[in-house]
């Protein structure tokens, strides 16, 4: 079930996007139907030009909702593989709050 951008069958269009704070990696495909997430992140070819990507160890969703690899896509999914945490948002709020309460008085 991969890419089929030039075949009579029904495709679906989805896109897949991975975001990092310089750039973002956003890929339009037409897949087969029954494709699932990790084959359309495959045939998107952004394992290739981000190699620290580990389908394995990564959260994956669509539309901000988690969904495993072997996801099956319909028409108009945007995948987005999500990169791990770099603070814990908790600790970052606290921080933030005891910044203000000092600038203020």
């Amino acid at each position: 079930m991969a890419e089929s951008d030039n075949n009579n069958e029904r495709s679906l269009k989805v896109q897949v996007c991975y975001a990092l704070p310089e750039k973002n990696f956003i890929k339009e495909l037409n897949v087969s139907p029954g494709t699932t997430i990790a084959q359309a992140i495959e045939a998107s070819g952004v394992l290739h030009s981000h190699p620290e990507i580990d389908l394995s160890q990564q959260r994956l969703g669509i539309f901000g909702k988690l969904k495993t690899a072997e996801s099956e896509l319909r028409e108009g999914d945007r995948i987005e593989i999500y990169r791990p945490l770099q603070a814990d948002p908790k600790e970052t709020r606290r921080r933030r709050a005891a910044h203000r309460k000092a600038t203020k008085g």
